[in-house]
């Protein structure tokens, strides 16, 4: 199992990274709170992985801190959710709000993360409260910095925030819809998923 990785952030194209340790390029996945916290593309990074081994492929997953990794765990042991919808649900809530919506048994968030109806919703919402009964959701969630990309045009960081919205379940149209309702200029891509998610969450 590879547990962490430290090495020098390669690529990131949204929701994929790789990063460089020692020669040697490890892709992973990670979920949008994640990415927002990344330093820029040849910073140092360190991450907290999983490993998921499929017939094939071998899929790493990545993590700003254990928590988050901890919350990744918990979610694919539960019936129907896979590392995709636990991603997903990951990228459209902070692990303290999802805590939160566990804690209060709110599924009206829920809902509205792609590939959530309202029976998954629910179902979550039970086999969750349980295991998050250890869990304390932290008052005031820390504010994320996010350094806007330099260079590229506004073009490109659009394209990037569709894919990444698109890639985390969300319709065409609706990721479409969600990045050009953003309306301030010079923002990164990175920025632009985060402002997306939370209008459309």
């Amino acid at each position: 199992m590879i547990g962490r990785l430290r090495g020098t952030l390669a690529e990131k194209q949204p929701p994929h990274l790789i990063v460089d340790v020692h020669g040697l390029g490890y892709e992973l996945e990670v979920p949008m709170t994640t990415l927002y916290r990344l330093p820029a593309v040849g910073e140092p990074v360190t991450l907290h992985t999983h490993l998921v081994v499929r017939e094939d492929a071998h899929l790493l997953y990545g993590f700003f801190e254990k928590r988050e990794r901890q919350l990744f765990r918990e979610l694919i042991r539960l019936n129907g959710v896979g590392p995709k919808l636990a991603l997903a649900l990951m990228s459209g809530l902070e692990v303290d709000e999802l805590v939160r919506c566990v804690q209060v048994q709110d599924a009206s968030v829920l809902v509205k993360i792609p590939g959530v109806g309202k029976k998954t919703a629910e179902r979550l919402l039970v086999e969750l409260k349980d295991r998050f009964k250890a869990w304390e959701a932290v008052p005031g969630m820390a504010t994320l910095v996010v350094e806007p990309r330099a260079g590229g045009a506004v073009s490109s960081a659009e394209d990037d925030a569709v894919s990444a919205l698109i890639s985390l379940g969300y319709k065409p149209q609706e990721a479409s819809r969600a990045v050009s309702a953003i309306k301030e200029d010079g923002l990164s891509s990175e920025d632009m998923i985060r402002r997306a998610l939370k209008g459309m969450v």
